[in-house]
């Protein structure tokens, strides 16, 4: 008889005994009536000693079965461990967690200030982080990538992109030439996701995946902010944006400083060395929609527009793959045309844009007065993350000319 049926069998003989107390109620019991009840509890002492019985023969193939799947498949056993630990730290506050949940939350996952309900989330949890913000920064989906433990200041080796050697006569010593090496500072700064707030009802409910629905949400903010400064940081408290590092490619004509032609993006292309356009990784153009709105109208003497998806991209492909030949990232950070802005940028962001995280996520959970007197528990993650341009020859920029003096 499986578990499930001597539960039934248990609950039937009990309502039994049950029925029989009541019937009798404060009348004398007869002999039958106490050996039937007897009977009963009896039964019910045997069921539910078997109940017991089964229950350990369970749950001891479930320990070998757990037991077998580590040794099986430990890189398996590891992810779902930290899955289910992360997920035990967002729907249940401190007071909540069973044995169970403490020793798996403090075996995957490092505490950060435990009296705060922080902790820095496994690997495999930072990485969904990591690519919601891929999802939302086009900086981070072009550019060139490092990880590193700590967060100490760290400058990028860079050299001189045009040191060319020599042809050397018999007997004539080769000319001293010392490479000109230089640095970038590619440090690191701390950013927030802001305070998420998320219904309770949403947290207890089963159904919903709240490890993805809080870790997208804080990659979606943060990965946001981020590409902000990527873009357009000073370098100062905040990471060295490549509008601000990057050097001008070509400068449309004077009182041209709203619009730009066809043949400003030519000059813009050849104003990259050829290795580039060349080489493994192919440039690409960041512009903004506006930007990409301009281009769009541009037309031939004939009025037809110069940029238009290919024959085989057709309807389905919507926008043209590739503007003169490269492909084209929008960047709705980068700057609309303007007089001295720089709308376009042209070229290799891998490796000429280097972004660098530095260690884990780190995700708190507020479940206080402030927060459960409105049905809400709150979540905070802080990400340590830089960047800056480290070949300044590998990216360009189209910068607009003067407005016009009348």
């Amino acid at each position: 008889m499986s578990i499930q049926s001597l539960r039934e069998r248990l609950n039937q003989v009990v309502t039994q005994a049950k029925h029989i107390l009541a019937e009798k109620g404060d009348s004398v019991w007869e002999k039958e009536d106490q050996a039937k009840y007897d009977a009963l509890i009896e039964e019910a002492d045997r069921i539910t000693a078997q109940i017991k019985a089964e229950q350990k023969v369970l749950d001891l193939e479930a320990e070998e079965n757990f037991k077998d799947a580590k040794k099986q498949d430990p890189a398996a056993f590891k992810k779902n461990q930290a899955r289910l630990a992360v997920e035990a730290f967002l729907r249940r506050s401190v007071r909540e967690y069973s044995p169970e949940d403490i020793e798996n939350i403090r075996a995957t996952m490092s505490t950060t200030t435990d009296s705060q309900g922080g902790y820095t989330v496994p690997k495999l949890i930072a990485d969904k982080v990591i690519e919601s913000m891929k999802a939302y920064g086009a900086m981070r989906q072009v550019s060139d990538y490092i990880k590193t433990d700590g967060g100490n200041q760290m400058n990028w080796p860079t050299s001189d992109p045009n040191e060319e050697g020599e042809i050397v006569a018999e007997n004539t010593a080769a000319t001293a030439s010392d490479p000109s090496f230089g640095t970038r500072a590619v440090n690191v700064f701390k950013f927030s996701s802001k305070i998420i707030a998320i219904p309770i009802e949403l947290i207890q409910d089963s159904a919903v995946d709240i490890v993805d629905l809080v870790t997208r949400r804080c990659g979606t903010r943060i990965g946001r902010a981020q590409d902000h400064y990527f873009t357009t940081g000073t370098g100062t408290s905040q990471p060295m944006g490549v509008v601000s590092a990057v050097e001008t490619g070509y400068t449309t004509a004077a009182g041209q400083a709203t619009s730009f032609i066809y043949d400003d993006l030519v000059s813009l292309i050849e104003s990259l060395d050829d290795r580039y356009l060349s080489g493994p990784n192919r440039p690409i153009f960041m512009m903004n929609q506006a930007s990409r709105l301009l281009v769009r109208k541009m037309k031939d003497t004939a009025g037809r527009p110069l940029w238009t998806p290919s024959y085989e991209a057709g309807i389905s492909a919507g926008l043209a793959g590739a503007l003169c030949g490269y492909g084209v990232k929008i960047n709705n950070f980068l700057e609309a045309p303007a007089a001295g802005k720089k709308p376009i940028l042209f070229g290799c962001f891998n490796p000429g844009y280097l972004v660098r995280d530095a260690m884990e996520v780190q995700i708190f959970r507020f479940d206080d007065s402030a927060y459960m007197s409105k049905g809400q528990v709150g979540f905070l993650a802080w990400a340590r993350a830089g960047g800056n341009i480290v070949d300044l020859s590998a990216i360009k920029c189209l910068m607009m000319g003067a407005a016009s003096a009348g």
